[in-house]
């Protein structure tokens, strides 16, 4: 008999072994909002404010790589890949940071929100994301742009800068252009100061420089033209700059969307000829409402409407902040709102937070699913 249980030990530690490696193994066949989400290696999936390009029928996501207690990059920006959407494989890291501490990307710098675009006549494919300067806080704002020959990388840095440097918005007046008032005449967050950002007081504070540019996005359009999207001002207004046909650089087309209102965490997409925003207000880590801007026209004017999220917990977008929106290839009308759940604390534990788009009276709406699938959209 000790010898029959101890087969039966045997084989029912065998058996749970198995069982625990089948289920590492099984392929994920479904969305589990806000739920630990693994790679192919059985490692938390590490691409935080990322974005996802499409490119010869695979996704590549690319996002920021967390620590346990740091929200710098220490590695960089990390690339995975998929077919489905559901299963990830780690394909390493696609733009690394530098040990070389005057290298703008050093390691200890801050790098975030990543997207990726390719662009058909060059052949390249192009990075953008937000960049702050190692040791000097938030103060730079830089865009920072690196390439590649591959959708994987590695990618290299090629410049950062502010933008649009000596160039006025599409959308400012003569008047804003030229008036002298000056940041230190006001008191912050007072109604003549707000109204003072809204006349274009930072616009013109930056105009040398260039304007800051920080949470971002990139969108190309279906004449294939590119833009920048990204919080500007002081995180009080948003910029959409039209970028050149190389997508390395900008024309000096762009506008100014809802000054002072205090936007960020871009994300767009196109339907019907029509243009969708969806934005966050600036509470720090923690989250709040989103909101829903509209255009006819991608530097035309845009209109604020009111939160798009529904249900519970509706008022802080369900716990977690915009980072992209992505059209399903084949499926038209079809797309997947990403978000992240910040966590500060623990960075790297920041939870993914993908819902489907639907649409009721011809406008975006977002409701909390535990799980779906892409079954969804047919």
């Amino acid at each position: 008999m000790k010898k029959m249980t101890g087969a039966y030990t045997y084989l029912t530690v065998l058996l749970i072994a198995l069982l625990s490696y089948n289920d590492m193994m099984a392929q994920n066949t479904a969305f589990y909002p806000g739920k630990l989400w693994f790679d192919n290696n059985q490692r938390l999936i590490n691409a935080h404010g990322g974005g996802i390009l499409y490119h010869d029928g695979q996704y590549y996501w690319f996002g920021e790589h967390k620590g346990e207690h740091s929200n710098a990059a220490w590695v960089g920006v990390t690339c995975y890949s998929s077919s489905d959407l559901y299963n990830w494989q780690d394909e390493g890291v696609a733009l690394a940071v530098k040990k070389d501490d005057k290298s703008p990307i050093a390691a200890g710098s801050t790098i975030e929100r990543p997207k990726v675009i390719y662009n058909a006549a060059t052949k390249k494919f192009v990075m953008y994301f937000h960049l702050e300067l190692k040791g000097q806080g938030y103060d730079a704002a830089h865009v920072g742009v690196a390439i590649s020959d591959t959708p994987k990388g590695p990618y290299q840095l090629i410049k950062n800068s502010r933008v649009n440097a000596g160039k006025w918005p599409l959308n400012v007046t003569t008047a804003q252009q030229t008036a002298t008032d000056k940041p230190e005449d006001y008191q912050w967050w007072t109604k003549e100061w707000t109204k003072a950002i809204e006349n274009g007081l930072f616009v013109r504070r930056d105009f040398e420089s260039g304007q800051m540019s920080r949470d971002m996005t990139l969108f190309v359009d279906d004449d294939n033209k590119g833009y920048h999207i990204y919080s500007s001002e002081d995180n009080l207004t948003l910029h959409i700059a039209e970028l050149t046909e190389d997508y390395l650089d900008y024309t000096g087309k762009y506008i100014r969307i809802a000054p002072a209102g205090h936007n960020e965490a871009p994300a767009i997409f196109k339907k019907d000829g029509r243009y969708f925003m969806i934005t966050s207000g600036c509470t720090g880590w923690d989250p709040n409402a989103a909101r829903l801007l509209t255009a006819d026209n991608i530097l035309g004017e845009w209109t604020l409407h009111p939160n798009p999220c529904v249900g519970k917990d509706a008022e802080l977008t369900f716990h977690s902040q915009s980072t992209y929106i992505l059209p399903i290839a084949g499926k038209k009308d079809a797309f997947i709102f990403m978000a992240d759940r910040w966590k500060p604390s623990n960075p790297i534990d920041g939870r993914y937070v993908w819902f489907p788009i639907v649409f009721e009276d011809g406008m975006p709406v977002l409701k909390w699913f535990d799980k779906w699938d892409l079954s969804v959209f047919d």
